[in-house]
């Protein structure tokens, strides 16, 4: 199976020209220009992006979600490419329902029709990884029911294998392909995909998720119902709402588009510097709005998450961004290990301002963010900064927020929506509200550790004494040995003069 699959992939990266692709991208223009020598018979005016597009869809779901991620990765590919990528639609055919019963009936250990009061064979979504039916439950709640699709484990390991060889062969034989670091790009691929696969993971993730938004005027989460979840199979509560990309039906609704476009922004900071766990795959077809205005997530495989050190960074450089504080940004890369200590500050700055400069005082249908993405990561490229791992998923979350903004309100202003809550964040995290916070954080371990302070107390003290007790007898016994040494000493010397003598004497004698 393997070896027919490698087949059928060189194949269509022969017909598509992919190894065109590959030797336009070194920079000497040695490869490209050998590669035009060799295949000079093949010609095609086809964009290079769109012939990528296109041989990824004819590879399957497992290629077109990897593509789908390489479209985030504009650190690493060029933008043509990378725009094209993200047209890229995850719509697979849907496995039949006699499979999905199958599956249903092996995790239950029970025929459906004894779980369910009704179940609908019929998927009303169906993706790479999996799809869902929607069922009632024997207490009347309504439910969504997402199962993994058979013998999709084999196909993703298969499929990844091929693809890490293929990244090991460009690391091998091109130029760029160590700086670009193909291998971990499949293996952050692999990842992704292995905790899509297991779907109690995911349970946890809409569970976590909607405890963060517990009563929340912005954001709904389904529950999660435990008793039927399993590793194949999650099954959680249903939602009613309207596609987000539905604008006239919304319209038509009455819902406040500016008001709907500026809560997703609160949303997204909300989840990044609040919770530091983030929804990372928030397209239009995961996101729902409930007639009362609010927003509903769906689908949680793919969740970010950020550190401490990674959220007051965050902080740090987007409000320096806001205030145009292009030497702060510079400055804290560089604090931050991420550009290299030898790196000028001004020449730093001054590469940022070029970037971000032309953008404030826009508004968002004026701004590309992809397009400032991709000069900042050129910036970065020139001044050697690293490209963090934990905030590529932050990079995409974040052009997915630009693109439901452009439809919601193309008038938004990102940056003015955005400062108020971040100067909001970035005050809690000084001053006495921090002094609060962590007085409150750290309430359980005073009130254990308060009523055995004289205990603790009393028994430092009488460890502080013995240990001195310890030293003055060591010391004791260092002098006395220190004294035996010396008497030791004057023993042998006394002895030393008397062998003299002796032998002086017996010679006279003699």
């Amino acid at each position: 199976m393997r070896l027919s699959r490698l087949l059928r992939i060189l194949w269509i990266s022969y017909r598509f020209r992919l190894d065109e692709i590959v030797a336009q991208a070194d920079p000497s223009g040695r490869l490209s220009r050998w590669w035009h020598l060799l295949f000079f018979w093949r010609h095609d005016t086809t964009p290079r992006g769109v012939r990528l597009r296109i041989a990824l869809e004819m590879l399957g779901p497992i290629f077109v979600k990897f593509g789908q991620m390489l479209s985030t990765r504009r650190d690493l590919i060029p933008a043509d490419i990378a725009d094209e990528l993200a047209k890229l639609q995850d719509r697979v055919p849907p496995f039949p329902s006699v499979e999905a019963l199958a599956i249903l009936e092996r995790h239950f250990g029970q025929p459906v029709h004894e779980v369910f009061a009704a179940f609908d064979p019929k998927p009303v979504a169906s993706a790479s990884v999996a799809q869902v039916h929607f069922a009632t439950l024997f207490d009347g709640r309504e439910a969504a029911v997402k199962i993994l699709r058979p013998g999709i484990r084999r196909v993703i390991e298969h499929d990844v294998a091929l693809m890490d060889t293929a990244a090991w062969l460009l690391e091998r034989l091109w130029s760029e392909g160590k700086r670009l670091k193909p291998r971990e790009v499949v293996a952050e691929f692999a990842k992704s995909l292995e905790d899509e696969l297991d779907l109690i993971r995911e349970a946890a993730n809409c569970s976590q998720l909607r405890r963060n938004f517990r009563n929340s005027s912005l954001l709904i989460v389904p529950e999660v119902f435990w008793d039927y979840c399993g590793s194949q199979v999650m099954v959680m509560q249903r939602m009613h709402g309207t596609p987000i990309s539905q604008i006239d039906a919304l319209q038509a609704q009455g819902i406040d588009l500016k008001r709907l476009s500026a809560a997703g922004v609160e949303i997204f900071f909300t989840q990044v510097f609040r919770d530091g766990f983030f929804h990372a795959d928030m397209h239009p077809g995961n996101i729902l709005v409930a007639p009362d205005g609010r927003y509903i997530a769906l689908d949680f495989g793919i969740m970010g998450t950020l550190s401490e050190t990674d959220k007051n960074y965050l902080a740090v450089n987007f409000l320096a961004f806001f205030q145009r504080d292009y030497r702060r940004v510079a400055q804290a890369h560089i604090d931050a290990g991420w550009a290299p200590p030898y790196v000028r500050v001004e020449e730093f700055e001054g590469a940022i301002r070029a970037v971000c400069e032309p953008i404030f005082d826009r508004p968002l249908k004026e701004i590309s963010f992809g397009k400032t993405l991709l000069r900042l990561f050129q910036t970065a490229r020139r001044f050697e900064v690293e490209v963090q791992p934990q905030l590529v998923l932050l990079q995409k979350t974040l052009l997915n927020i630009e693109g439901l903004g452009r439809q919601l309100d193309p008038d938004l202003d990102l940056w003015q929506t955005a400062k108020p809550f971040l100067e909001r964040w970035m005050s809690e995290q000084t001053g006495w509200r921090a002094l609060r916070r962590a007085l409150l954080d750290e309430s359980p371990y005073w009130a254990k550790t308060l009523p055995q302070l004289p205990r603790l107390l009393h028994q430092e003290l009488a460890a502080r004494e013995a240990e001195r007790r310890q030293r003055r007898i060591a010391a004791r016994l260092a002098a006395r040995d220190k004294r035996q040494q010396r008497w030791r000493w004057l023993g042998w010397g006394v002895a030393w003069v008397a062998s003299l003598v002796l032998t002086w004497w017996l010679a006279r004698l003699g």
